[in-house]
C-alpha cells in the first residue's frame, strides 16, 4: 500500500509540487531536505555545516514523525554544491548516525534549489 505524506508536523512545507515523504509497506522514503527553517521556510546559515545540520534535522523530523528513527535509516543521497565540503559535511552527518551508519550516495551538483549548498534524502524502515 503507498500512502503520501505531505504536511508532517514539524517539517517543512514542500517548495513544488512534490510529496514530503512516500510509504510503501515498512519503507519511507523522503524527497529530498533542503536546510529550510521549518516554521519561515528560510534558507538556514551561510556554510555547508550548518546547512547540512539543519537538512540533517529536517530528516530526522520527518523519519520520527512518520513512525521510525535515524537508526532505520537503511540510504540516503546527498548533493552538495561544491565536493570540496565533503568533509566539513562529514563531520556533522557522523553526529546523527552514531552506530550504524545507512548505505550513502554522494554527488557534487551544479545548483539547488533557493541557492543551497546541500540537500539530503533519506530512505528508512518503518518500525
Amino acid at each position: 500500500m503507498r500512502e503520501t505524506h505531505d504536511n508532517v508536523n514539524g517539517a517543512p512545507a514542500a517548495i513544488g509540487p512534490y510529496s514530503t515523504a512516500v510509504s510503501v509497506g515498512d519503507i519511507l522514503y523522503t524527497s529530498g531536505q533542503l536546510p529550510l527553517d521549518p516554521d519561515t521556510g528560510n534558507l538556514v546559515g551561510d556554510d555547508v555545516a550548518t546547512q547540512a545540520k539543519q537538512s540533517l534535522e529536517n530528516l530526522k523530523t520527518i523519519v520520527e514523525a512518520l513512525g521510525s528513527n535515524m537508526k532505520n535509516v537503511i540510504k540516503t543521497t546527498i548533493y552538495l554544491t561544491d565536493i570540496d565540503s565533503f568533509l566539513a559535511f562529514n563531520d556533522v552527518y557522523a553526529d546523527f548516525f552514531h552506530d550504524s551508519c545507512p548505505a550513502r550516495s554522494c554527488v557534487e551538483v551544479s545548483n539547488l534549489p533557493k541557492g543551497a549548498k546541500i540537500e539530503i534524502e533519506g530512505i528508512a524502515l518503518k518500525i
